[in-house]
């Protein structure tokens, strides 16, 4: 039985026949019964055994096992999301986070992909203000410019929790808030249709600094 590391060669050799994700390519070798390892089931998924199985009382293996069982792999998000709703006692979030990790370890999308192909950018920050102040800092026009210049982001919905708004390249930008307690509160960004993992990374290292811009700014204005 090959090692950890012929499973990677073996997985690497068709990326480079292929041009293939990792993911994928480990997906097809699997489907045609290639004699391999067991594959690292937490790495694909994204997300660790223990974090997976102390919510939903499963590994990711036994998820993966579980939904092959019943048939789901050639089913679409909606309906795989939904029949782990409905016949597993787990929250809807925890739900929709299997659906995700399944779908990466069949190799049905990568980690910050989507199922249609697209990717997101995903990134948070905390900072030491009231969820309030946070918001206004997105929603206000002329305060946005301070923090994130020569961007033109139009607005399309804006609550107490979110702002979803649209970039000049027909992005989209949702960023949800969440208070931390009285002076405290946190923002996290989805950067999505974007269309490919470098553009994906790209983008996160983008908010990254423009969010640490608005933390300089934030503390400005109260000093």
């Amino acid at each position: 039985m090959p090692k950890n590391k012929d499973l990677k060669r073996l997985v690497r050799a068709r990326m480079e026949k292929t041009g293939e994700s990792y993911t994928a390519a480990l997906a097809q070798l699997l489907r045609k019964g290639a004699e391999l390892t067991e594959p690292d089931y937490p790495e694909l998924a994204g997300m660790s055994d223990d974090a997976v199985s102390s919510k939903t009382g499963r590994t990711w293996k036994q998820w993966a096992e579980e939904l092959d069982k019943v048939g789901l792999v050639s089913k679409s998000h909606k309906e795989i999301a939904r029949f782990v709703g409905d016949h597993y006692e787990i929250s809807l979030w925890w739900a929709q986070t299997v659906t995700v990790g399944y779908e990466r370890i069949k190799g049905l999308r990568e980690i910050g992909q989507r199922r249609e192909g697209s990717y997101d950018a995903n990134k948070s920050k905390t900072f030491a203000v009231s969820v309030g102040e946070l918001l206004a800092a997105f929603r206000d026009e002329a305060t946005r410019q301070r923090w994130l210049p020569g961007v033109e982001l139009t607005v399309r919905t804006a609550t107490e929790k979110s702002v979803r708004m649209t970039w000049d390249d027909n992005t989209t930008v949702q960023a949800y808030f969440t208070s931390k307690g009285e002076h405290k509160s946190q923002v996290a960004i989805q950067h999505g249709k974007l269309t490919s993992k470098a553009d994906a990374e790209r983008r996160k290292q983008y908010w990254g600094e423009r969010l640490v811009a608005l933390g300089n700014l934030l503390m400005a204005t109260k000093s």
